[in-house]
């Protein structure tokens, strides 16, 4: 529990916002409003942290015997170590500078930067303490760049393959069209002879384009999908990171490549991941 009152209190709301983000459960608590009520989020087994630059602010002080009795520890990040606030906390973190930023010395400036310094430091020595990865901070950041880099993964952006129709490898020029249009992902895949749910093939937009330039007009009615598709496409499996999945798309260097087929161990297909899926997630 982070309290303060004024400056020191948007400072508290910030160490309280820092602490959330990288997974200690704490709350901004209002001194008066903790006086009237907001107390009974306070337990026994919790830490609250006050800040005060004076020491001396009667909010906090009002609260300080109702937190001794409960048995909360309380830490007192202060301007005054030998303050009233320091005298009634466990632990005291010395805050104090030597002036105001302020021409007058009185606007909190100086006093607040310190604080909301030492607030990041204490954030920063838990994670090391505690180990914390990336995957770990990405977990309470799901929306940040970050955690959709950490977060997201292959089948959480695929078209799944109950929306896309199978095609034979002697599916005809003219229904591999219709089969594109109708779909909407811009790409088809061929069954497997043998094992009908793997995919033996994978025809995209730019094959279909590719395939028509290497073939006279007057063969293309006699084209199948088994002339149009790529055999034995790049695959990836569904827990793959979407963004290690972007990575292998760019990587590739024989030719573009916008969509790769997502799946099972067992090589089965579940869906198709495309580019533009990625950028729209933000991952590009």
């Amino acid at each position: 529990m982070i309290s303060g009152v004024g400056k020191s209190g948007i400072v508290a709301r910030k160490i309280a916002a820092t602490f959330s983000s990288i997974g200690v459960m704490a709350i901004y608590l209002n001194p008066l409003d903790a006086l009237h009520g907001d107390l009974g989020v306070v337990a026994n087994d919790d830490v609250t942290l006050l800040l005060s630059n004076s020491g001396e602010t009667q909010e906090l002080l009002d609260i300080l015997p109702h937190l001794k009795r409960r048995g909360t520890r309380r830490i007192a990040l202060v301007g005054r170590v030998h303050s009233s606030l320091a005298r009634g906390s466990d632990v005291v973190l010395d805050g104090s500078v030597d002036r105001e930023v302020c021409p007058l010395n009185l606007a909190p400036t100086a006093s607040t930067a310190v604080a909301m310094a030492i607030g990041d430091a204490l954030a920063a020595v838990w994670m090391e303490r505690r180990g914390i990865s990336p995957q770990d901070f990405a977990l309470n950041h799901p929306a940040g760049a970050l955690g959709k880099q950490l977060t997201l993964s292959a089948s959480d952006l695929m078209v799944p393959a109950t929306r896309l129709t199978a095609l034979e490898r002697l599916t005809a020029l003219t229904e591999v069209i219709t089969t594109l249009t109708s779909d909407g992902v811009g790409a088809g895949w061929i069954r497997d002879d043998n094992t009908p749910d793997k995919i033996a093939g994978l025809i995209t937009d730019g094959d279909l384009r590719r395939a028509l330039q290497q073939h006279p007009p007057e063969t293309w009615g006699s084209l199948t999908a088994g002339d149009l598709m790529t055999a034995d496409p790049i695959t990836v499996p569904s827990h793959l990171l979407a963004v290690e999945a972007l990575k292998q798309m760019e990587r590739n260097h024989r030719k573009e490549i916008g969509i790769l087929p997502v799946v099972d161990a067992e090589k089965r297909l579940l869906g198709l991941l495309r580019l533009h899926d990625l950028v729209q997630a933000g991952l590009a």
